[in-house]
């Protein structure tokens, strides 16, 4: 522990320098004034290149922690989930209008696209400026030093793998920028990938197994070439990446572990999403974790919220009692039948859709579903103690299914919120606990506090590579990955494999993955290789790079599964309908970057105000 805490405040310090770059910045890609705390006087040592690097890794848990996390944006731009918030116009609900390239893109009230273009950038800075500078100084061993390097390319094609899938064709930067810069060009989504595939490459050859958890690995570098090289259609080098991984010294989980493993009450799947289980050494699953804990310092302020914002808003007086219609819920942590304690204290944040919370759940016997994993609504209890008196008969009782039918008695006076405050979520994925502290601080009941979090697991390996099956034509492989994922889960095994396609895999990550992958990136990248190989999905139709744009498998696979976009009579409190388009399969580029960039050209994204005075990318490497 006391190791992890030096190396955060070692990361931090650095951190200090990357973020200026050795300047200050006016936007995410462009420095300006000098600044004498320059990377040239403080990496000036292999630890300082490490701790360099460590900081590199504490910027990728921005994604999935605080309130409003950046992976509610992604996760809103997809068949699965909608933004839930109901009492305001801002969120990106009317995506049609919410989201363009002058438009507020980062803010907990409207969306994160601005964020993560932010932090990615300034990832590749950081990465580049490490990339730049490893021959400065003398190395104890070209062993170490290409270690450094390894991990330094990991963490630039990571940003670049999302870059290019969230934003398409982007500049191209491979080295530090230490001087104003306002000349940068778009580059080709497939050049960059190439480059990236190319870095993999090497790290994986230097990356180890046996590294300091919170790391990248050989199987997280692995992990991730194999997402390129499908994006590049590189199907055969997809399955060898993903072999690296599965053949490593991983395994899944399928046998309690760790710190509950004891509770006959649970099972391994629980095990597996505890906080304190992520980083043990018994734990063969993970390949790349980020560390975030409430006893460390540099921790994320004010916890990861991921209860916040992925459970439902119950709470408020949205839930009345059957028979007297009052308040029928209290968040009070203090109350006989503490359900924020129990299940954490949310805002609704995330809204999964009916594809997503009940839709796929095809078999009883899937732990990911099982009672006490998943939490319906109907597993809570009214627990607000003036029912005692006023409706003493649902005091202490499970709430009353909502239907179409009984919607007028049960939700009234302005709350009819079925949006934010009716729908299940995976109890054992988002219930973080409350923390030894929680009480003390402000945002009791608890939001969830601190904790590790994976990036890349085993089980989405399995997946990748059955990917990469189905796209060779060889379901019957494909299916049998699956069911790997599948049986450690206790669901029922697919038998039929000529009906597993893209969808098939698509919902296997959704069961899985929540809040872990993101699904609007992998989307859009599955997304272009259909257009890329003009192989016919499931739903009959081909599609072409040329009409990427206004014609692609994103939107047809969202118009098909979620119930938000696809009927515009659904409403919010607010007045906010639910609308999305072909063209968002890419964000639009911020407006600032491509202004500053004034002796260059940075394409606006098709679909967005701009892009009607695009050119055409670079199609190689400009050095």
């Amino acid at each position: 522990m006391k190791k992890i805490n030096k190396n955060i405040i070692a990361a931090l310090a650095i951190a200090a320098v990357f973020a200026a770059g050795g300047c200050t910045k006016r936007s995410d890609l462009f420095p300006e004034a000098p600044s004498k705390y320059t990377p040239g006087n403080t990496l000036v040592s292999p630890g300082a290149f490490r701790s360099a690097l460590l900081n590199l890794n504490l910027s990728v848990r921005f994604e999935y922690f605080g309130d409003a996390a950046p992976m509610l944006t992604e996760s809103i731009f997809t068949d699965a989930a909608v933004e839930g918030t109901t009492d305001k116009t801002t969120p990106a609900q009317d995506l049609n209008i919410r989201i363009t390239p002058s438009a507020n893109l980062n803010s907990d009230d409207y969306n994160k696209i601005g964020r993560y273009w932010q932090v990615w950038w300034q990832g590749v800075h950081d990465a580049n400026v490490i990339i730049t500078r490893i021959g400065d100084i003398q190395w104890p061993s070209q062993d170490e030093k290409d270690k450094v390097l390894a991990a330094a390319y990991f963490h630039r094609a990571y940003r670049y793998y999302r870059l290019v899938h969230e934003f398409g064709d982007i500049p191209l930067l491979l080295k530090e920028e230490t001087i104003v810069n306002t000349s940068f060009v778009s580059t080709q989504r497939m050049v960059i990938l190439k480059k990236m595939k190319e870095d993999l490459d090497f790290a994986v050859t230097k990356l180890v197994d046996n590294g300091n958890k919170g790391e990248p690995s050989k199987g997280a570098a692995a992990h991730l070439l194999a997402k390129i090289d499908l994006a590049l259609g590189l199907f055969d080098e997809a399955i060898a990446a993903t072999n690296i991984a599965i053949n490593g010294p991983y395994a899944l989980m399928t046998n309690r572990f760790g710190i509950v493993a004891s509770d006959a009450s649970k099972n391994v799947v629980w095990d597996l999403h505890r906080p304190e289980n992520k980083a043990i050494a018994s734990n063969t699953e993970a390949l790349y974790i980020v560390i975030d804990r409430e006893s460390l310092d540099g921790a994320t302020v004010n916890g990861s919220q991921v209860m916040r914002n992925c459970v439902p808003m119950w709470h408020n007086g949205t839930i009345l009692s059957p028979g007297a219609l009052k308040p029928g819920i209290s968040d009070k942590i203090t109350e006989e039948f503490p359900i924020t304690l129990w299940y954490g204290r949310g805002i609704g944040r995330l809204r999964g859709t009916p594809y997503a919370t009940k839709y796929i759940w095809t078999d009883n016997t899937d732990l990911r579903h099982a009672p006490g994993m998943w939490m319906n609504m109907t597993d809570l209890v009214y627990n607000q103690p003036g029912l005692k008196t006023t409706d003493a008969a649902w005091y202490g009782k499970s709430l009353d299914q909502y239907t179409a039918a009984n919607v007028n008695q049960r939700f009234l006076n302005g709350a009819k919120d079925t949006i934010r405050a009716w729908f299940g979520w995976p109890h054992y994925k988002v219930f973080i606990g409350s923390g030894k502290t929680a009480a003390d601080k402000w945002w009791s009941p608890p939001r969830g506090t601190n904790t590790d979090w994976y990036v890349f697991r085993l089980a989405e390996t399995y997946l990748l590579r059955a990917e990469a099956y189905w796209w060779k034509g060889q379901t019957a492989l494909a299916m049998a990955d699956i069911n790997k994922v599948r049986a450690r889960a206790k669901a029922e095994l697919l038998t039929d494999d000529s009906k597993v396609n893209i969808g098939t895999i698509l919902d296997e990550r959704q069961r899985e993955l929540y809040w872990e992958e993101p699904r609007k990136t992998e989307l859009t990248r599955m997304s272009f290789i259909f257009a890329q190989t003009g192989k016919a999905a499931y739903n009959g139709k081909t599609y072409s790079v040329a009409s990427f744009s206004t014609n692609n498998f994103f939107y047809d696979r969202i118009m098909e599964k979620n119930d938000f976009y696809k009927n515009p009579a659904v409403v919010t409190n607010s007045g906010n309908h639910f609308t999305i388009s072909p063209y968002h399969v890419l964000w639009p580029i911020p407006q600032p970057d491509i202004d500053l960039n004034i002796n260059g050209h940075i394409n606006q994204n098709k679909g967005y105000t701009g892009s009607e005075n695009n050119i055409p990318p670079l199609d190689k490497i400009v050095p």
